[in-house]
C-alpha cells in the first residue's frame, strides 16, 4: 500500500524523471534558473560585487520512495559568497520538531542533511530547501512518497465510519492516480493475459496449456482485441516499442530484463510492478536497492539484485500508468546436489563440466565468460534421463577457451575454472596439433547414484507436500482459495464465512504411453469428505482396470495398463466443489523386440548381388518410414525397392556395388513420437592395386628387399596373398615368383650384380585378385661414393708455398678414405687445375701447395676417394695471396666527430698511410668507446669493418665518452687512435627557435571554458621553459605541461582574473627565445541600461543609454545602435563601435514613429537590447489625389487554328496509340474527332478529352480495323479549323 503525497508531478526514487519544482515567493529582485535542473535563484541585487556570488545548489536533494518505519535522508550542497545559510520547510505542515526534523551538516563533504527516522505516512509530502545570502536565494523542490506496511485497522475503521462503505464496494470506489494505475494484487485471469500480451506467438500453446485455456480460437480472437486496445493506449505516450526481451537469471545472483522504448516526452514517468503492486527502483548504482533501472540511449534495463523465492511473479512496466510490457519471473525450488568443480585440460582435448540438482528441470542456462552458451560445433550441452543431471562439453579446448564457466538452475548458480594447458613441446611450435581423443574433467563422483538418492528424496516431499505432477503443468478448476474481498488501499480481506470443503490441490492433466500405468491424485481440505469420480460425464467406481483410492485428504485414480478406451476427460466431485483434468493416450511408435535382434545383425553380400531388409513395427497410424543409406534417404528407383504393409517396413537393394558399403537406418515417426535404429550392408568386391611408392631397403649385389603400401580397398575381404612377377630390365619376358604370403614385403636373393630389375605385385583374396602395379627399376649392387669433405683453411701463405688444412667427409660412402685430390683456380679464370697427380693421391689432411706465383690469388678445393672413386669436391677456399705476411697498419688519420644525439655519435676518418716494410694497408678498422667513469673500452663491432665512418649508437643521453678507432689488417691489429677530448651524448648544439608557422598573439575565452596554449620549439641542449603572466609567475590553478620540443598551457575554467599578457621563455646554453601571447577571459556583456531620444535640433534625435554593468570590467566593450520607423517597420543598423554612451541619428522624417534598440558588444558577442520608448514629430499631411488612366477595351475574340497539329502514327497490332494537338480560338471551340469522316465522339472504344485546348485521343488496344484516316474539326462562331493524319496498323 502506497501513501503519495499530492503533488501536480509526482516523483519517487525509480518511479519518474526530474522532480517538482516548488514556487517562488514573491520577492523584488532577478529571477533566474540555475544550471541544476529544478533550481529556480532570486537575486537581490542588480549587480553583484566582484568575488561574491549568490547562492546555488551543486547537488540537489532526491526524490525519495520508501517503506514506513525507516530513515528518510534528504541531503544537498550549496556554494556562494558569503556562505549561504540552509533550511527546509514543507507544504504540508511546520518543521518544527526537531526529533523528527534533524537538519544537519557535515564540515568535510559540505552536505546539509535533512533526516526523518522512523517515517509515517504523514511525513509523505513536497519538501524545499532554502540556500539564503545577502545577494539572493536558491530555492528547490523534492518529494517523499511512503509505502505502507500491513494493514491499519483503526485508520480503516475510521474511514469505514466516515464513508459507511460496505467491503465488497471498497474495489469499485478506488479511482486511478494521476500518472499510475490502480495497486491491487493480480488475479490469475489478469495475469495470463497481461502475459499473453507480451509473448511470441510460439509461446501461445505452453501458455494456455499451463493455464487450462481449451478454447485457443476463441482466446486469439479476445487477444487481438486485447492488443488492439493496448497499442492505442500505449500509442499516447510511446513513440516506438520493441526488442522485448524476457526475464533472464545470470551467473551474478541478479535477473534482468529489457524493451526498447522511444517516449513521445522523455520526462514520462515509468513504473514498475509485481504481481499488480508497485515496487520501488533507482536509476543510480546503489548496491543496497533490489531493483535498478538503466537507460542506455532508448533501451531500458530492470535488473533485480540479491534474488530469493519471493521475487517470482509477474514484472509489469508502465508509462504513465498504461502497461507496455510484462514478464513471468518463474523461480523453481531447485538446489545443486553437486556443483560443476574446476578441469584442468590439455590443448585439443575435450574438457567436461557436469553438476546434479534437487530437482528436475528440462534444461538449465550454461555461461561461458558472461555469454549464454548453445548446442553447437564448440558445445555439446546434454541431460539425463531424469533431468537431474546436465552435462557441459567443451570440444577441442584451445588456450582462448580458458576462462570462467557457469551453470545456472533457477536463482541459483554455481561456476568453475577451464584451465587449458598449452602444448610445450618446441617441435610442434607453430604447426597444428592433432586432437586428442581423450576427455578431462571426468568426475570420480558417481552422479548417477546422487541423482536417484535425489529422485526419491524430491518424489517423496511431492507425495508429503503436493500432488503429483505427470507430465504437464496443474490445471486447477473450482474455487481453490477462500473467498476474499478488497478493502480500501486494494488491502485483501478474508471473509470471515466458513469457505467449507475446498481443494488444496486440483487434478492435472495426464498423457500415457499404450500400456503404462496413469495416475490422477487431488487434495482437499478435509479428510471427512466423499466424493465421486466420472469420465465423461459418467460416473466410474473400481474395476479390473481401474483402482479408486482414499488416502487421508488425498483422493487417487488409478488406471493399471493404459489402452486407447481409458483417454478422456475425468472429473471429481466433492460437497458442491469440482476439477477436472484430461488423460491423453500416446502411442508412439516402436519396434519388434525380435524383428530388431535379426535387423542389426550385418548384411554381406557379394557385387552385384541383392539384399533385403525387414523391420516389424507398431504404433498408431499414420506412421512415416524412411529409409536411409549412409544417410541420405532413399527412394523408390531401378535398384532400390521400398514395400510398407501392414506393420511391417521391408527394403530391396539390387545389382550392389562395393560403394553401396554403409549404414542402413530405418526411422519411423507419428505424432507421439519418433525412433530409428542402424544395421550394416557388407558387399564383397576384388581389392584394389597395390599403392606406392615403393621403399628399398636394401638393393645390394647379393639381394633386392624393398617393401609397398597394401590395397586401398581390400574389397571388404581378408587379403590371401601378393602375386609377384620379375623382369630384368632389357629382356621381353616376366619371370613368376609366386604367392609370397599377406605381408607386403619381399627379399629377392636371386639377382646378378649390377643388374636393373621390374616388379609386377597384384593382391589376391578369396573374392579375386586385383589390378596389377609395376615398380620402377632396382639397381642390385649399386656404387657409393664418398661425399664432400669440409672447406679448406689456409694456415699459412708465403710467396712460394701456401698451407692448407681440411677435414675427412662425414660420409665416407660405406668403406675406408683412400686418399684425397687437390685443385687450384686464379682469381678471375674459370678453369682449375689439379695440384696432385691422379695416380698419386694426398695421403694425409694437410698439403703445402708450391706451384704458385708470388703476387697472384688462389682459391683452392678438396675431394675424397675411396673404392668406388672420387667424391664430390668441397666448397672452394676463400682467396689467399702468395706473398710473404703483412705488418700492421698504421694509426688512422683525421678522426672526427660529424653528428650527435642522445644517444648516437657518428664518426669518420681517413685510413692510415702505407709505408712499405712498416706499416701495411689497412684491409678493416674496429672502433671502441669509454665511458669517462670506467677505466675499460668496450668494442663497438665484432668484425671489421672496411668503410671510413661508424655510427655508434645506444649511449645514455649527456653522458661523457672517450673514443678510438683501431687498423686492422692480415698482419695484425695497428696503434688506436683517440679524440682529444671526450664527446658528450647530445645533438649539436642549438639556439631555441620557435618552429611553429602561425602562433596566435591573442585570444579570447568565455568565462568557464578552458584555454589551452600549445607551443612547439626546437633547442639543444634541453632547455628550460618558463611561462609568466603580465611579467610575474602565473596562478597556481594554471597548469604547465613540458614535454620535448613542445609546452602546454593549460588553464583548466578561466575566469576574468585570468586575461592578461602570457609569455614563455626558452633559455638553454646557446640562448633563449621569448613569445608572448594576450589572452583575454570575457562573457557575453549585461545590455545597457535605459534608453532616451531627445530632439536637439530639427531632423536629428539624441539617442543616450546608461552604460552596461561590464564597461568598467572590458576595455574593449562598445555598443550598437539600431533604429526602426514605422513606414519599414525593419530593425536597421545604424552606428557600431560606439564608445560612449551617446549617438545621434539624421534624417528623422516627421510623421513617423520611431524607436531605437541599443545593445552591448563584445569579443564573445552582443547583449539582449534596451530598447527606447516610441518617439515621432508631428507634421502635417498634404491631400493625396490619384488620376486614373482611362483604360483601353481589348477584343480577344478569334477563330479557331491549331498551334500543334496531329502527327502520323504507325502502332503494333495490340498496343495502344495516344493522338494529340493543341487547338486556340475565342469562343472556345467545339472539337470532333472523325475516322475515315465518322465522328466518333460518341464511341466508348477512344477515350477523347479536351483540356485546356489541348485535344488527345486514346486507343487502348489497335486492330485491323483501326486503320485509316483521323481528323479532328474545331468549330465556334467565328470560323472553323481542321487537322487530319493517317494510322498504319503493324502485324
Amino acid at each position: 500500500m502506497w501513501k503519495k503525497s499530492k503533488v501536480t508531478d509526482q516523483t519517487a526514487s525509480g518511479q519518474g524523471v526530474g522532480g517538482a519544482e516548488g514556487g517562488l515567493t514573491e520577492e523584488k529582485g532577478i529571477k533566474k534558473r540555475s544550471k541544476v535542473p529544478g533550481v529556480m535563484i532570486t537575486q537581490y541585487v542588480e549587480e553583484i560585487p566582484e568575488g561574491k556570488s549568490h547562492p546555488d545548489f551543486t547537488r540537489k536533494p532526491i526524490a525519495l520512495t520508501i517503506q514506513e518505519g525507516k530513515l528518510a535522508i534528504f541531503k544537498a550542497i550549496v556554494i556562494g559568497d558569503p556562505e549561504p545559510v540552509v533550511t527546509w520547510s514543507r507544504a504540508k505542515g511546520e518543521i518544527t520538531d526537531k526529533e523528527k526534523f534533524q537538519n544537519k551538516y557535515d564540515d568535510v563533504s559540505h552536505e546539509h542533511t535533512l533526516e526523518i527516522p522512523d517515517v509515517t505516512s504523514d511525513e509523505a509530502d513536497t519538501y524545499k530547501c532554502f540556500a539564503t545570502n545577502e545577494y539572493g536565494k536558491a530555492v528547490c523542490t523534492v518529494v517523499l512518497n511512503i509505502i505502507e506496511v500491513g494493514f491499519k485497522k483503526t485508520k480503516e475503521m475510521k474511514k469505514s465510519e466516515e464513508g459507511s462503505v460496505e467491503p465488497v464496494q471498497f474495489r469499485k470506489n478506488l479511482k486511478k492516480r494521476e500518472g499510475t494505475r490502480e495497486e491491487k494484487p493480480m488475479e490469475t485471469d489478469e495475469k495470463v493475459w497481461e502475459i499473453l500480451l507480451s509473448a511470441d506467438k510460439k509461446d501461445y500453446e505452453s501458455i494456455c496449456i499451463e493455464y487450462g485455456i481449451t478454447d485457443f480460437r476463441g482466446m486469439l480472437k479476445r487477444l487481438k482485441q486485447m492488443k488492439k486496445e493496448r497499442e492505442e493506449e500505449i500509442a499516447q505516450f510511446v513513440e516506438k516499442i520493441g526488442k522485448l526481451k524476457p526475464i533472464t537469471v545470470s551467473a551474478e545472483d541478479s535477473a534482468s530484463f529489457e524493451l526498447d522504448m522511444d517516449l513521445k516526452d522523455p520526462s514520462s514517468r515509468i513504473f514498475l510492478y509485481k504481481d499488480g503492486v508497485m515496487v520501488p527502483y533507482t536509476k543510480e548504482l546503489d548496491l543496497e536497492q533490489k531493483h535498478n533501472l538503466k537507460q542506455v540511449g532508448k533501451k531500458y534495463i530492470f535488473t533485480i539484485k540479491n534474488l530469493d523465492p519471493a521475487d517470482a511473479g509477474l514484472y509489469q512496466v508502465d508509462v504513465e500508468g498504461v502497461p507496455v510490457f510484462s514478464t513471468d519471473f518463474k523461480i523453481p525450488p531447485v538446489e545443486f546436489a553437486v556443483k560443476i568443480q574446476e578441469v584442468k585440460a590439455e590443448e585439443r582435448q575435450d574438457a567436461l563440466f557436469q553438476c546434479v540438482l534437487t530437482v528436475p528441470l528440462n534444461e538449465i542456462t550454461w555461461m561461458g565468460k558472461n555469454c549464454p552458451l548453445q548446442n553447437d560445433e564448440k558445445f555439446e550441452i546434454t541431460v539425463s534421463e531424469d533431468k537431474l543431471i546436465h552435462k557441459l562439453l567443451v570440444k577441442d579446448c584451445l588456450p582462448l577457451d580458458a576462462g570462467i564457466y557457469a551453470a545456472v538452475a533457477g536463482i541459483k548458480s554455481c561456476n568453475a575454472w577451464l584451465i587449458v594447458e598449452a602444448d610445450k613441446n618446441p617441435e610442434t611450435k607453430g604447426k597444428k596439433k592433432e586432437r586428442k581423443t581423450t576427455m578431462a574433467g571426468a568426475s570420480d563422483l558417481d552422479l548417477e547414484k546422487i541423482a536417484r538418492e535425489q529422485q526419491e528424496k524430491y518424489k517423496k516431499d511431492m507425495e508429503e507436500d503436493e500432488a503429483v505432477v505427470v507430465k504437464k503443468k496443474r490445471v486447477r478448476d473450482g474455487p481453490l482459495i477462500p473467498d476474499t474481498v478488497v478493502g480500501p488501499d486494494n488491502v485483501r480481506l478474508v471473509n470471515l464465512l466458513d469457505p467449507g470443503v475446498h481443494f488444496h490441490s486440483g487434478l492435472a492433466d495426464c498423457s500415457a504411453n499404450v500400456g503404462e500405468a496413469a495416475e490422477l491424485v487431488c487434495k482437499l481440505s478435509s479428510e471427512d469428505c466423499e466424493g465421486v469420480w466420472y469420465k465423461d460425464g459418467e460416473e466410474i467406481k473400481s474395476s479390473d482396470g481401474i483402482t479408486i483410492s482414499k488416502d487421508g485428504t488425498y483422493h487417487k485414480l488409478k488406471i493399471h495398463k493404459v489402452t486407447e478406451e481409458y483417454a478422456g476427460t475425468y472429473r471429481f466431485e466433492a460437497d458442491g466443489r469440482k476439477t477436472e483434468s484430461t488423460i491423453v493416450v500416446e502411442d508412439p511408435p516402436r519396434f519388434d523386440s525380435e524383428g530388431l535382434k535379426e535387423f542389426v545383425v550385418p548384411i554381406t553380400v557379394k557385387k552385384g548381388h541383392k539384399a533385403t531388409f525387414k523391420m516389424p513395427y507398431g504404433g498408431r497410424e499414420p506412421i512415416k518410414i524412411q529409409w536411409y543409406l549412409e544417410g541420405e534417404e532413399l527412394s523408390d528407383d531401378s535398384n532400390i525397392k521400398i514395400e510398407h504393409t501392414e506393420g511391417q517396413s521391408r527394403l530391396l537393394l539390387n545389382k550392389l556395388q562395393r560403394k553401396d558399403s554403409g549404414e542402413v537406418k530405418i526411422k519411423i515417426k507419428n505424432e507421439f513420437g519418433s525412433t530409428e535404429v542402424v544395421t550394416q550392408l557388407i558387399v564383397l568386391d576384388k581389392p584394389t592395386p597395390p599403392m606406392g611408392p615403393l621403399e628399398i631397403i636394401e638393393a645390394s649385389q647379393n639381394c633386392i628387399d624393398i617393401k609397398w603400401r597394401g590395397p586401398k580397398d581390400s574389397g571388404g575381404c581378408k587379403i590371401d596373398n601378393y602375386i609377384m612377377e620379375r623382369q630384368q630390365v632389357g629382356r621381353n619376358t616376366w619371370k613368376k615368383l609366386g604367392p609370397i604370403g599377406a605381408e607386403a614385403h619381399y627379399k629377392d636373393s636371386d639377382v646378378d650384380h649390377g643388374r636393373r630389375y621390374c616388379y609386377r605385385i597384384r593382391v589376391e583374396t578369396e573374392i579375386g585378385t586385383s589390378e596389377l602395379m609395376e615398380t620402377e627399376d632396382v639397381q642390385a649392387g649399386t656404387k657409393a661414393y664418398p661425399g664432400p669433405p669440409s672447406v679448406p683453411k689456409v694456415v699459412s701463405a708465403f710467396k712460394d708455398c701456401i698451407n692448407l688444412a681440411w677435414s675427412p667427409p662425414s660420409n665416407t660412402g660405406g668403406t675406408n678414405i683412400l686418399g684425397y685430390n687437390m685443385e687450384k683456380r686464379k682469381k678471375g679464370s674459370n678453369l682449375w687445375g689439379p695440384v696432385n697427380l691422379p695416380d698419386e693421391p694426398i695421403k694425409g689432411k694437410t698439403f703445402g701447395v708450391k706451384d704458385v706465383i708470388e703476387g697472384m690469388e688462389y682459391e683452392f678445393r678438396v675431394s675424397a676417394i675411396n673404392n668406388s672413386g672420387a667424391g664430390e669436391f668441397s666448397t672452394p677456399s676463400e682467396f689467399v695471396f702468395a706473398r710473404d705476411p703483412k705488418k700492421p697498419p698504421g694509426k688512422v688519420i683525421d678522426l672526427k666527430v660529424t653528428d650527435s644525439t642522445y644517444t648516437t655519435l657518428c664518426l669518420s676518418w681517413t685510413k692510415p698511410k702505407d709505408i712499405e716494410k712498416v706499416e701495411d694497408e689497412a684491409k678493416g678498422y674496429f672502433v671502441e668507446i669509454r665511458p669517462a667513469e670506467n677505466p675499460e673500452w668496450d668494442r663497438c663491432n665484432s668484425n671489421a669493418i672496411t668503410m671510413t665512418s661508424f655510427t655508434v649508437k645506444g649511449l645514455k643521453s649527456m653522458a661523457m665518452y672517450w673514443v678510438r678507432v683501431i687498423a686492422t689488417n692480415d698482419g695484425g691489429e695497428g696503434q688506436p687512435q683517440e679524440l682529444d677530448n671526450y664527446i658528450l651524448a647530445m645533438p649539436p648544439p642549438v639556439r631555441p627557435r620557435f618552429t611553429d608557422a602561425k602562433i596566435k598573439s591573442f585570444m579570447v575565452v568565455r568565462a568557464g571554458n578552458s584555454a589551452r596554449l600549445n607551443i612547439n620549439f626546437e633547442a639543444s641542449p634541453w632547455p628550460e621553459v618558463t611561462w609568466l603572466k603580465d611579467s610575474g609567475p602565473v596562478s597556481k590553478r594554471v597548469t604547465i605541461s613540458n614535454a620535448e620540443g613542445a609546452s602546454q598551457l593549460l588553464i583548466p575554467s578561466a575566469e576574468r582574473c585570468d586575461t592578461g599578457i602570457y609569455t614563455i621563455i626558452v633559455k638553454n646554453i646557446v640562448g633563449q627565445e621569448t613569445f608572448s601571447i594576450e589572452i583575454r577571459v570575457t562573457d557575453e556583456p549585461k545590455p545597457p541600461g535605459p534608453v532616451e531620444v531627445e530632439e536637439n535640433v530639427p531632423g536629428t534625435v539624441t539617442v543616450s543609454w546608461t552604460p552596461s554593468p561590464d564597461e568598467k570590467r572590458d576595455d574593449r566593450l562598445h555598443y550598437l545602435v539600431s533604429k526602426r520607423d514605422s513606414n519599414k517597420r525593419q530593425w536597421n543598423t545604424v552606428a557600431d563601435r560606439i564608445f560612449n554612451n551617446k549617438f545621434t541619428a539624421c534624417n528623422i522624417m516627421p510623421g513617423r514613429d520611431y524607436q531605437f534598440r541599443v545593445y552591448a558588444k563584445n569579443d564573445m558577442g552582443s547583449s539582449k537590447p534596451s530598447e527606447s520608448p516610441k518617439w515621432s514629430i508631428t507634421g502635417k499631411k498634404e491631400k493625396f489625389l490619384l488620376n486614373m488612366p482611362e483604360s483601353k477595351t481589348c477584343n480577344l475574340e478569334r477563330p479557331p487554328k491549331f498551334l500543334v497539329p496531329l502527327k502520323k502514327h504507325t502502332a503494333p497490332e495490340g498496343y495502344e496509340c495516344y493522338m494529340s494537338c493543341a487547338v486556340r480560338g475565342d469562343p472556345t471551340p467545339h472539337v470532333t474527332w472523325y475516322r475515315n469522316n465518322i465522328s466518333l465522339n460518341t464511341n466508348t472504344n477512344y477515350y477523347i478529352s479536351n483540356t485546356c485546348g489541348v485535344c488527345s485521343m486514346l486507343i487502348l488496344r489497335v486492330g485491323p480495323k483501326d486503320t485509316g484516316e483521323y481528323k479532328i474539326i474545331a468549330e465556334n462562331p467565328l470560323g472553323r479549323a481542321e487537322c487530319a493524319t493517317k494510322l498504319t496498323v503493324r502485324d
